[in-house]
């Protein structure tokens, strides 16, 4: 096939059949046989090097009928585009085909010189595709060889990859520049190229790419397990070609070299700074080699997909598809698991301390599995070394603590009396961090149901004059009953005593 390409591009630069005898060691018969089936082709040189060595090797070494200029060929000839654009559908043969045309050309061909006739018109002129495609079979996908550049400034160019996906029948074609071929990224490119084509064909067939299968095999590769849950929950197939066989998947090969002179040759010398500049660009480019007519043919990839293959594609899942990364991770004794990306904590039901569970996690929420039951859902926070916590999920001796905070000490101050309230307020203030005054807070508030709010809110009051704010002020005063002494009688110095510290003290 090498050989075939170089003698085949020296002719079109119009070299002589002896210089290229002399300069491909080729019998110039060889030579001349090949010529002369390229010309019957009627195809351009940019479109024969756009074929792979497969299709070429069908076209140039299997034998083709002479094209009988019988009246009876020449009406068949005219129906070939219109019986090979039917063989496309589901369902339809050869043989139901061949009735149709019997039907309505009763001395017509039989069945061997009608199958016959269809074989040569594929040879000479067919596109890329072959016939075995059915409409909304398969969707093709592969990364260009040839990377994108974007500009990083100073002079420095990141290269970007090219995601091209194509439709076995229709030939209609999807091209996005991403930023790498990790999971998340071909994810993301399969499911933007299933929008475009708005539907869902039966199976995706990707080359053997790690983001894609684990293992690669001949006969059942191993599946990547979150492509493997993209295609479920689109409800379509993994079918990896085979590795070695460029034969599986030489649809999107030569997709990828007309991407190169449709797409890659009108982006030459324009900067881009980002991935949505670039693919802002391919957009255009790709609607016009989409709209662009076949080589040989009246129609182009946009119309045949619309007349043949957009029915036949599978409903799109109106919800998107959402990349999981999981990891095993051990609850901790405080009821919390630990996402190390984030390095944020989320809390699991108490009876799970210890064991070893499973962590999905999205963009938006994360979940924890154990034996292949949830049991926690929460919304995915990315404030590190802070706690997300249910408290559903605490032990019943730890969900008490977990509503101390300083609004609901002072909440339930203020049902008491507005001077409560006001002295819960400095105890929170007077101490460097406000969860060391919560056990002060507890105790305070608990005197109301031993001696009274009135007596409570009195004690407050002594309190707040003398500048003393903690728990042992306000017990003093109400174990000495203080709290009960007339407006006159508060003059009353208080005792020294070593549990009682003086403002200065808080400082």
């Amino acid at each position: 096939m090498n050989k075939l390409r170089q003698i085949i591009r020296l002719y079109s630069q119009g070299t002589g059949t002896k210089r290229i005898h002399a300069m491909v060691s080729t019998s110039r018969n060889t030579i001349k046989k090949y010529i002369r089936i390229w010309q019957s082709l009627g195809i351009s040189y940019e479109d024969f090097s756009a074929k792979s060595d497969s299709e070429l090797a069908v076209i140039f070494t299997t034998p083709v009928a002479r094209i009988s200029r019988a009246p009876r060929m020449q009406v068949l000839q005219g129906l070939m585009p219109d019986i090979c654009k039917k063989l496309k559908r589901k369902g339809v043969t050869k043989g139901s085909l061949h009735e149709e045309y019997i039907a309505e050309h009763p001395d017509g061909y039989g069945i061997s010189h009608f199958n016959n006739a269809i074989m040569v018109y594929l040879q000479l002129s067919r596109p890329v595709m072959h016939i075995e495609h059915k409409a909304g079979d398969k969707m093709y996908i592969d990364f260009a060889g040839k990377k994108l550049a974007l500009s990083a400034g100073d002079g420095y160019l990141q290269e970007v990859e090219v995601f091209v996906a194509i439709l076995g029948c229709s030939q209609l074609t999807y091209v996005e520049a991403v930023a790498s071929q990790k999971k998340e990224d071909l994810i993301t490119a399969c499911e933007n190229a299933l929008r475009y084509f708005g539907g869902v064909p039966e199976a995706i067939v990707p080359d053997n790419l790690r983001s894609a299968v684990t293992r690669g095999s001949r006969y059942e590769a191993v599946l990547n397990d979150e492509f493997a849950a993209f295609a479920e929950h689109y409800a379509t197939s993994i079918i990896p070609a085979r590795a070695y066989k460029p034969r599986d998947k030489s649809l999107v090969e030569g997709a990828v070299k007309l991407v190169y002179r449709s797409i890659y040759n009108k982006l030459d010398n324009r900067p881009f700074q980002t991935l949505e500049q670039l693919n802002a660009a391919i957009a255009p480019l790709l609607e016009i080699h989409n709209n662009k007519l076949f080589s040989g043919r009246n129609y182009s990839r946009r119309e045949q997909f619309e007349e043949i293959e957009r029915e036949a594609l599978g409903p799109l899942n109106p919800v998107g598809y959402e990349v999981h990364r999981q990891v095993m991770v051990t609850v901790m004794r405080n009821g919390h698991i630990r996402l190390g990306e984030d390095v944020h904590f989320y809390s699991v039901p108490y009876g799970y301390i210890g064991k070893k569970v499973k962590l999905l996690y999205t963009s938006s929420a994360v979940k924890v599995y154990y034996s292949y039951t949830m049991i926690a859902l929460h919304p995915r926070v990315r404030t590190k070394h802070h706690y997300t916590t249910q408290e559903d999920h605490l032990a019943p001796q730890h969900r008490f603590v977990s509503e101390w905070t300083p609004q609901n000490f002072i909440r339930q101050a203020e049902e008491i009396h507005g001077d409560v309230a006001r002295y819960i307020s400095k105890v929170l203030e007077h101490k460097p961090h406000p969860e060391q005054a919560y056990k002060s807070c507890s105790g305070i508030l608990n005197f109301a149901r031993r001696v009274g709010t009135a007596r409570l809110r009195n004690a407050c009051l002594w309190a707040d004059n003398l500048g003393q704010y903690n728990y042992r002020i306000i017990e003093e005063i109400l174990r000495k009953q203080l709290d009960q002494l007339s407006a006159e009688e508060q003059t009353i110095e208080i005792p020294e005593h070593g549990n009682i510290r003086g403002k200065e003290y808080y400082q």
